[in-house]
């Protein structure tokens, strides 16, 4: 697995961020911390608390990235095979499974 460039990782923090202002309110920011060929995304809420999100898996471009969904019930990551490709994709799928009302279901 390689390893994910300093050029991208601040890319990816930075897109990252962008795209939380844009869609995710009820968040106040969005941290990444990449570790070998994987990117940790956090989401933080106004009182504090720290959500772990997803994983990232760095495919070798900026633009491509493997997706894993953070599973609170197991304290771990959980690979998915849904159609991520980029980190932006990632962040929606992870903020609509946590941060989604239940009566957006209704």
């Amino acid at each position: 697995m390689a390893t994910i460039p300093q050029s991208t990782k601040d890319s990816v923090q930075q897109r990252l961020a962008c795209r939380q202002r844009e869609r995710w309110p009820e968040l106040t920011r969005v941290t990444v911390r990449c570790r070998g060929g994987f990117a940790y995304v956090t989401g933080h809420r106004p009182n504090g608390d720290e959500l772990p999100l997803c994983r990232l898996r760095y495919a070798g471009s900026a633009s491509r990235w493997g997706f894993a969904i953070y599973r609170v019930s197991h304290d771990d990551y959980e690979d998915s095979y849904l159609p991520v490709s980029t980190p932006e994709d990632g962040l929606d799928i992870a903020c609509n499974l946590y941060l989604a009302s239940t009566t957006d279901w209704t």
